[in-house]
């Protein structure tokens, strides 16, 4: 049986995993972290991680940037593997996840959804492909208006995903509203819109001469991360330190 953590309990998709956590037959949630306390009859609550007491096979957080250095510091501490997937961290806390690795298993990913995952994989492809062709790139994300940050997480790691396989030569340009020049064809423009109740929308556009190839991600409900959560951390549970990826977990 794997014994799991939840950080960011209280929140939607804390609450998604424990309710999926319910049907898997070898996973069970021993405790629950959130400073908004609330009865919850099968775990414990703690309002913060470092009164939680109980121990666990691994943590999965969906909470905020600000609480990730105490949780990495409680992992490191307990040797408990996380899977961390908050965004929005600054330069300052991935280099601290990095850090933290060498002594702890940690899977960090923008996007635990199996479909963004796979779309990473094909933007590669495509990428290496078009490059000669002369294709500029675009990114569009939409995302519901209680979004904080911007643009999203999953946003810049498509970008990274198709920069990386050209030793990131691509500038990200996130507003051209006080650029007065053209295109330069080693940019990415990431474009984000905020609105309704939207869950997550990412088209990745390829426009060359008289034609345009697009990718496209939605998410028709959260539960696709949490699904992805769950499977990460079934793949995390026991291995030893390393920063793992979701392409790990679905090889």
């Amino acid at each position: 049986m794997i014994n799991v953590i939840i950080n960011g309990s209280a929140g939607k998709m804390g609450k998604i995993v424990a309710s999926l956590i319910k049907e898997e037959k070898d996973m069970q949630v021993v405790a629950g972290i959130d400073p908004n306390i609330y009865d919850d009859p099968d775990f414990p609550i703690f309002p913060s991680i470092q009164e939680c007491d109980v121990k666990a096979d691994v943590i999965i957080d969906f909470s905020v940037s600000y609480v990730v250095p105490f949780l990495l510091d409680y992992s490191v501490k307990n040797n408990i593997p996380l899977v961390l997937c908050t965004t929005g961290l600054s330069e300052e806390v991935i280099k601290k996840v990095k850090e933290s690795s060498e002594k702890v298993a940690i899977l960090k990913s923008a996007n635990m959804s199996v479909g963004v995952n796979l779309l990473m994989k094909l933007l590669k492809t495509a990428a290496k492909d078009l490059y000669d062709s002369g294709f500029d790139i675009e990114i569009v994300e939409k995302h519901h208006n209680q979004k904080l940050d911007a643009p999203s997480g999953t946003a810049l790691a498509l970008a990274d995903s198709i920069n990386e396989e050209f030793n990131n030569e691509y500038e990200y340009i996130y507003d051209r509203s006080q650029r007065r020049d053209k295109r330069s064809p080693k940019e990415i423009g990431i474009s984000a819109i905020r609105g309704g109740t939207i869950v997550g929308e990412h088209d990745v556009i390829f426009a060359g001469k008289d034609e345009i190839i697009t990718f496209s991600h939605t998410a028709l409900s959260k539960s696709i991360f949490a699904v992805g959560a769950i499977k990460a951390a079934k793949f995390l549970a026991g291995k030893g330190p390393g920063l793992y990826t979701m392409k790990e977990v679905l090889e």
